[in-house]
């Protein structure tokens, strides 16, 4: 799968053009599943829902490259690198790397290092999925407001199987 191709997907799985604001969504104002504190982050400047709202799919394109696929350059393994960069989006680059050494059972110090990735290269796609399915448990757990979410996130965990 090409950096291009794992950009369409998950443009499709965050909804494509679509804006939303649900007030339930701990992620807050998102549009091409780029969050406010995303915008912000990469824009190095304070934004606004409108700012959000604004984003266009260029400017979302080059956020993805920047701040989740260059990320996980060093896993060669082309399916594993796309869940881990769909689990950076949904959840953060550093928890998808947590995740991915809970799942390899290595050191989880949060560095994509050279343990991780030669570990990372081998690893069966189902056990990050599953993996990744009991993290968004653990979310409803926690904040059970966030119920209403699971349904999807486990879906789009799915896809990779």
């Amino acid at each position: 799968m090409t950096d291009k191709e794992i950009i369409d997907e998950i443009l499709r799985r965050e909804g494509g053009v679509r804006y939303t604001n649900d007030p339930s969504d701990l992620g807050g104002p998102t549009k091409y599943g780029i969050t406010l504190r995303t915008l912000a982050d990469w824009r190095k400047k304070p934004v606004t829902a409108a700012d959000v709202q604004a984003l266009d799919e260029p400017e979302a394109r080059q956020i993805y490259v920047a701040k989740y696929l260059k990320i996980f350059d060093g896993i060669t393994n082309r399916q594993v690198r796309a869940l881990c960069v769909d689990i950076g989006v949904n959840s953060g680059p550093s928890q998808a790397i947590l995740m991915l050494q809970k799942t390899l059972g290595v050191k989880q110090d949060g560095v994509l290092g050279p343990v991780t990735l030669a570990a990372a290269n081998s690893l069966k796609i189902k056990d990050l999925v599953a993996e990744r399915i009991l993290f968004y448990a653990g979310i409803v757990q926690r904040s059970p407001s966030q119920l209403r979410f699971l349904r999807g996130w486990v879906n789009r965990s799915l896809e990779f199987v």
